[in-house]
């Protein structure tokens, strides 16, 4: 009479054993890295960037049959509060639009702002026989007839973030400056504008 085979149920344990200290490993890193990512935020104490226009202007404004030609030329400020957190800005992209259409576009130069840091960004934008549709075009002839335009100003920018030794991945930062009133009578004087930051 041939002997029965071994129950299976012998390698069971071993294997939910196996499975068990392997989720408890697993929980316990992850327990881990959460109380590191505290206690480093908890160290930093990290603050929003602040982010103003100090000033706006526009010049050589001609709108001839819907299409735009004018320079706008900006200053942005860009405040770092944080006493340990310093910033990479590595890619860096200004925008103008009117009711939502965009009139014109620049890039600036990478740079690297320090721990509490305020740095100006002058910043020049060209439209350039910009075609404008709909009711744009004719909005903005009355805006420039009554001597003053809102404006949207928008930063889109790919930056990291450096403590101590250690840097981030990057992220992108989008900034929205709204509404941005621009004179064209140089007797009147900018009203700082204070935008909006998304990270």
């Amino acid at each position: 009479m041939a002997n029965p085979a071994p129950p299976p149920s012998a390698a069971k344990p071993r294997h939910s054993v196996l499975v068990r200290t392997i989720a408890m490993v697993l929980l316990a890193l992850i327990v881990l890295v959460g109380v590191a990512v505290l206690i480093i935020w908890v160290a930093v104490k990290p603050k929003r960037l602040v982010y103003t226009i100090e000033d706006a202007s526009i010049h050589g404004f001609n709108l001839t049959n819907n299409h735009l030609n004018a320079t706008f030329n900006l200053v942005i400020r860009s405040y770092n509060p944080n006493s340990k957190v310093s910033i990479y800005y590595d890619k860096v992209e200004v925008l103008v639009s009117y009711d939502d259409q965009t009139v014109a576009f620049n890039a600036v130069a990478p740079f690297f702002q320090p721990r509490r840091n305020v740095t100006h960004l002058g910043v020049k934008l060209v439209a350039q026989d910009v075609a404008l549709f709909g009711a744009v075009a004719k909005d903005l002839g009355l805006e420039k007839s009554a001597g003053e335009v809102e404006l949207d100003v928008r930063v889109k920018a790919k930056i990291r973030f450096k403590v101590g030794v250690w840097k981030s991945r990057h992220r992108t930062m989008r900034i929205l400056c709204s509404p941005t009133l621009v004179h064209f009578s140089s007797s009147k004087s900018f009203d700082r504008t204070y935008c909006d930051i998304d990270v």
